[in-house]
């Protein structure tokens, strides 16, 4: 398998987890490279769930190395959580985990200054997880930050995080919020460190070795392209580079080892949280919400639904160099007919091909359709691409004609067996 960066095409959610380990089975190693625990990824594997927040989805696959690299914030005790969770259902983790020195950390100062300043934009909140991510990269970029190679260094720690916590009660107080106390985050943090510090390595060095052995290296990437801090629907964005290039910068493999970018879509369009969505439906979000689809699985926020956005499918492969195109939750439309596709935009008067980059102006633009026949029966069964319903092999195609990237993937079902590879 080519070193290859998979990425979300539109606002996160598209099932990037389930097409990580469907390729999984052909990589060495899989390295999550930004992100927090703000990211879910879900897989189905033989009938059990499993909610990834930290850990790479290759994770469920025996004899795989998973890499958490440096672009990525953890908050340990939370990662802990997620590691024991994963060794009470049966999944080993070991010496197939490596979490990067670098690999900054997310404290409980940064989970309440999230909530205080959602509480405190109102109506013009980003609609944020609340887990602190923001924060996080904000004292990175501040080269405040604490890291991961901090916290294997209980005294160094200790003197950093006290003056941190210093420093923060009194915005917090200032905020009307409960001050945080040093000795139990201290204690709880040095705790996790003791936990993890078998995962801890230099995973630039690593990944570099295993580069020079010819291994297959899958990079996983969290939320999508629309979330980008840099090219996304700012403000209503993440704190971290969601696209191609944050693969490199995140795990310090450079550019010229990757082979192939995948951008990952559903076969309609999803977002959780604020801003601009130009082709949300209410009665198609409502058909899917009964089926028991689209909730967030972080939050478990149900997510706002639309129709398929062409538009913004083109500019992000325009932005990540998508080279091959995984349609996901094709099966979400089986019962749905006609379909519409979002072919352009209308901005006062005015035919767009790309989206503006002002939150403002997307939020004025309205969807021009093209309509599509939907097939009325149920695609969940189809094992290759021409047991597809006609209607439904034409409508895949036609997904990735407008979107400019070569169809490689289709998804009818959460689990592995339920994937069509072209």
């Amino acid at each position: 398998m080519a070193n290859t960066i998979l990425v979300g095409a539109q606002w996160g959610d598209e099932g990037k987890g389930k097409i990580i380990d469907v390729l999984t089975a052909n990589a060495d190693i899989v390295v999550r490279s930004q992100g927090g625990n703000n990211a879910g990824h879900t897989v189905i594997h033989r009938g059990v769930k499993y909610i990834l927040h930290l850990i790479p989805s290759g994770i469920l696959r025996r004899r795989k190395v998973c890499v958490i690299g440096n672009g990525v914030v953890i908050d340990p005790v939370a990662l802990v959580r997620e590691i024991e969770g994963l060794q009470k259902m049966g999944i080993a983790v070991g010496k197939n985990l490596l979490i990067s020195d670098c690999a900054h950390l997310v404290l409980p100062y940064h989970r309440v200054l999230d909530e205080q300043r959602e509480l405190l934009k109102g109506h013009a909140k980003i609609g944020t997880t609340k887990r602190g991510i923001g924060p996080a990269y904000g004292d990175k970029a501040a080269r405040t930050g604490l890291r991961i190679s901090d916290l294997m260094q209980p005294a160094l720690f200790s003197k950093k995080l006290q003056a941190k916590i210093r420093e923060n009660n009194s915005i917090l107080q200032a905020l009307g919020a409960k001050p945080i106390n040093f000795c139990e985050v201290k204690e709880a943090y040095l705790a996790a460190g003791e936990k993890l510090r078998p995962f801890v390595a230099n995973t630039v060095v690593w990944l570099h070795r295993a580069l020079q052995r010819d291994r297959a290296i899958l990079f996983e990437g969290a939320q999508g392209t629309f979330l980008d801090i840099d090219h996304g629907t700012y403000p209503y964005v993440t704190s971290s580079n969601t696209t191609a290039g944050g693969a490199c910068t995140g795990s310090g493999v450079p550019p010229h080892r990757m082979d192939i970018v995948m951008g990952v879509v559903k076969a309609y369009t999803t977002r959780v949280g604020e801003g601009s969505l130009p082709t949300e439906d209410a009665t198609l979000a409502d058909m899917l919400h009964e089926m028991g689809r689209e909730f967030g699985a972080t939050t478990g926020r149900p997510r706002r639904c639309g129709w398929f956005d062409a538009v913004a499918a083109r500019y992000a492969t325009m932005i990540n160099g998508i080279d091959e195109l995984a349609v996901t939750n094709l099966d979400g439309l089986d019962s749905v007919d006609p379909i519409r596709v979002c072919v352009g935009y209308r901005l006062e008067g005015k035919r767009l091909d790309v989206p503006p980059s002002d939150a403002a102006q997307l939020e004025k633009c309205e969807a021009v359709y093209e309509e599509t026949p939907g097939w009325k029966t149920s695609t969940q069964a189809a094992k290759k691409f021409s047991d597809l319903p006609e209607a439904a092999q034409s409508y895949v195609q036609r997904l990735a004609e407008l979107t400019g990237a070569k169809l490689t993937i289709v998804s009818v079902g959460p689990t592995r067996g339920q994937t069509i590879v072209l």
